[in-house]
């Protein structure tokens, strides 16, 4: 697969099929990831991977912590307030989701089953939860993440797989350190769910949408 063909056909998968990704698999991808670029090369992310008896357990645990509405412990604080055109695009990324499944937005019993699926991971058979030292700056730390989430997620894309970056699974730090052995001095950053698509869902389906250049590019010359 070329390479911008990876990134425009990359998107969000909120429905997996239940097949697990071989080992290898996620092997060869996290060793073709290390070499994503980081500050000064210090290469600050930790992963890891998580499957089968110990993701179940996840999954089971992390759906009934929100269905009970157990409130966020998230070590990475998410953003509460948006500038309006930003809004304009996360309301209506989430109405896409929503008229994917022709969820009204007043079904609130089957929004949050949606929400519920969201923190089972859309059924993704592997999960990639990524951390850092928490001595680190938090901005630098993040950066270096994200630059080897993206590349992550590329990589599986040219494999046939699928990927979705998920605050869904950070919501509950202590949940996760129950069952992974993280060290307490470990900022647990971002997890991503990772699997094959399954392309007859809908919500795999929908219209994406991209600002254009023009309105985050400033050209000096």
């Amino acid at each position: 697969m070329e390479l911008k063909t990876a990134v425009k056909e990359r998107r969000s998968i909120r429905s997996f099929k239940s097949d697990p990704v071989p080992e290898s698999v996620v092997s060869e991808i996290i060793t073709e990831a290390r070499w994503s670029p980081s500050w000064g090369n210090t290469q600050s992310w930790e992963i890891y991977v998580v499957t089968g008896e110990t993701l179940k357990k996840f999954k089971e645990a992390n759906r009934a912590k929100i269905t009970s509405l157990a409130p966020s412990t998230t070590e990475i604080p998410t953003p509460q307030n948006w500038p309006e055109a930003l809004k304009k695009r996360y309301v209506g990324v989430g109405k896409s989701v929503l008229g994917s499944l022709q969820i009204a937005r007043e079904d609130k019993q089957a929004r949050m089953d949606y929400t519920a699926d969201m923190f089972s991971l859309f059924g993704a058979p592997c999960l990639l939860l990524f951390c850092f030292d928490s001595s680190l700056s938090v901005g630098y730390a993040m950066l270096d993440t994200g630059l080897i989430v993206q590349t992550i997620c590329l990589l599986a894309q040219d494999r046939g797989l699928g990927t979705c970056a998920l605050a869904a699974s950070i919501t509950y730090p202590d949940l996760l350190r129950e069952l992974l052995p993280i060290p307490a001095d470990r900022t647990i950053a971002v997890g991503v769910a990772l699997g094959y698509p399954d392309p007859d869902a809908a919500i795999n389906r929908f219209e994406r949408e991209r600002a254009a250049v023009s309105e985050f590019v400033t050209w000096v010359k």
